[in-house]
């Protein structure tokens, strides 16, 4: 009995111990901030929202395009030929700078214009948005995160916002019961639900990823958690998302961590998809399954930072990028910039190839090739996803498994990702294709696609993209750029955390071992007075 009361204490004591390493970081903090002249974040997005509150007539006009800019959210106008541009962050190498701002962009005149709205919601970044055309246009805005300036201080939204696109006003919704503060989520809708999936919540000492599943029904406006059958996706944030026309929800890929030891944590990339799907003669809505899907097609390498744009049946692919880990603490990303075209139905990727301009008789560069590339050689390098291919005897079946069944929906071909450079007998032409980049804005309007945006890490710097391209998928023969590449332009800031953060774990290896101390000699203190009440006892 005596033995077990002791390690009970002992339980208690870790307890005490972290909840003074917290209060010692705490207070270090503080005086930190102090120090630099910040305050204490929540206070800071307060503020931002109070002011935000204080304007009172709607601003719109022609601007230049936006600044530069990741993580921010790039979405088609419901009902107008328009793109919609909202958030987003910047990193100089010293400070960052978050957005709160939203742009119209106009094809046909190629112009921006900046609307500003009353009340509208903090800045923020790694949030989503989803418009709708219900009520004359909706933006529906949930989730993301603030940083301070200084990137000391991290705050997490949980909030839910409704641009009334007719109006041009903000409101806040305030639903009990939805997903905790988050980033990194993802949010489709579906039969007038917000599904939101995921995502992850970061305070620099301790993070934590997410794989709950959560619906926001646009009738009643009221949050519901869903409990899906089926085996789920772990945790994670940074995957794709669509929709697919008969209600069902796919999900593939992401990033996740995983920590190693004490200040050191490792990367997960996945490469897994998924599909949600409604159980039959549900009327609620809120009964779901989850299935595991083998896709089909061309092999994806793996990636994370990958941004996807929906287009009915059919979801658009761009960039991302793999993290290869040096050692534990040195980390180098390759950077990608194809773009893949992922058939949501048969769960069937495929490489986009460009064509290239056609010449005066009609015929593009890629046609002009010797008669001896049959179209069979064209197909497998496409990817093809058509029925033909399952008389090949390597093709390999798309499997959706779920625990109980197993679905075949198609063919898997492994081929590789197309290069974007075409032979052309002895020469070599080469078509344009955006840089490579992770986490930029994708969004297709009027069977067009637009990429804007995203970064580039080169060492221990970070390039964010201001550039803007379009490509028309009706004809798929060249990357238009609307706004050039300059990345000459960018300053960039070397920073000295390096040394402050070294600095850092000092002192917080310090305030542990005080507080283990001090928690230690409480604890001989405490077992002392135990004993002595059990011999008094006896």
């Amino acid at each position: 009995m005596g033995k077990k009361d002791k390690n009970k204490k002992k339980g208690k004591g870790a307890e005490k111990t972290a909840a003074k390493t917290e209060k010692k970081l705490t207070q270090k903090r503080k005086k930190e901030l102090a120090a630099i002249g910040e305050d204490d974040i929540e206070k800071i997005v307060a503020e931002i929202e109070k002011e935000e509150k204080k304007r009172l007539q709607v601003v719109e006009k022609v601007v230049e395009p936006p600044s530069r800019r990741v993580n921010f959210s790039l979405v088609p106008h419901p009902l107008k030929d328009e793109l919609i541009l909202f958030g987003g962050e910047f990193f100089n190498g010293q400070k960052t700078f978050l957005y709160n701002d939203l742009f119209l962009y106009k094809p046909s005149r190629n112009e921006w214009l900046i609307l500003k709205a009353p009340a509208g919601p903090p800045p923020r970044c790694g949030h989503q948005m989803v418009a709708l055309s219900a009520n004359q246009g909706q933006l529906w805005l949930f989730g993301g995160e603030y940083a301070s300036p200084s990137q000391e201080q991290f705050y997490h939204y949980r909030d839910l916002w409704l641009f009334h696109m007719a109006d041009k006003k903000w409101e806040k919704i305030n639903a009990p019961g939805g997903p905790s503060a988050r980033s990194g989520h993802r949010m489709v809708c579906v039969k007038k639900q917000l599904i939101v999936f995921g995502g992850f919540h970061d305070v620099l000492r301790d993070y934590k990823y997410f794989n709950d599943l959560y619906a926001f029904n646009l009738e009643n406006y009221t949050w519901a958690k869903l409990e899906p059958s089926g085996t789920p996706p772990s945790p994670r944030s940074g995957c794709v998302m669509a929709a697919l026309p008969d209600g069902r929800v796919m999900i593939y890929g992401g990033y996740s961590k995983t920590r190693v030891k004490k200040d050191v944590d490792k990367g997960n990339v996945h490469t897994d998809m998924f599909i949600l799907s409604p159980e039959k003669h549900d009327e609620t809505g809120t009964k779901w399954k989850w299935m595991t899907v083998k896709g089909s097609g061309v092999s994806v390498t793996p990636r994370c930072g990958l941004t996807l744009a929906s287009a009915g049946a059919k979801a658009y692919v761009f960039g991302g990028v793999l993290d290869s880990e040096e050692d534990e603490e040195d980390i180098a990303g390759i950077f990608y910039n194809d773009l893949f075209v992922l058939e949501l139905e048969k769960s069937c990727w495929r490489t986009v190839q460009i064509s290239g301009k056609k010449d005066k008789d009609g015929k593009s560069h890629r046609r002009r090739r010797k008669e001896k590339d049959s179209q069979e050689d064209k197909e497998a390098d496409e990817g093809s996803c058509s029925e033909e291919e399952e008389e090949d005897e390597e093709a390999l079946p798309a499997v959706i498994e779920d625990g109980v069944f197993t679905m075949t929906l198609g063919t898997a071909s492994t081929s590789a990702v197309q290069e974007t450079v075409v032979s052309e007998s002895s020469n070599k032409t080469k078509y344009f294709v955006p840089s490579p980049r992770m986490n930029c804005g994708l969004a297709v309007k009027g069977g067009v696609l637009y990429l804007y945006g995203g970064m580039i890490e080169d060492g221990d710097r970070q390039y964010t993209y201001s550039d803007f391209y379009s490509l028309d998928l009706h004809k798929l023969d060249e990357w238009k750029t609307i706004i050039p590449n300059d990345l000459s332009t960018q300053e960039w800031f070397e920073s000295d955390s390096s040394s402050n953060n070294e600095n850092e774990n000092e002192e917080d290896s310090e305030s542990e071992e005080e507080a283990m101390e001090e928690d230690n000699n409480e604890e001989e203190s405490d077992i002392t007075m135990d004993e002595l009440k059990r011999d008094e006892n006896c």
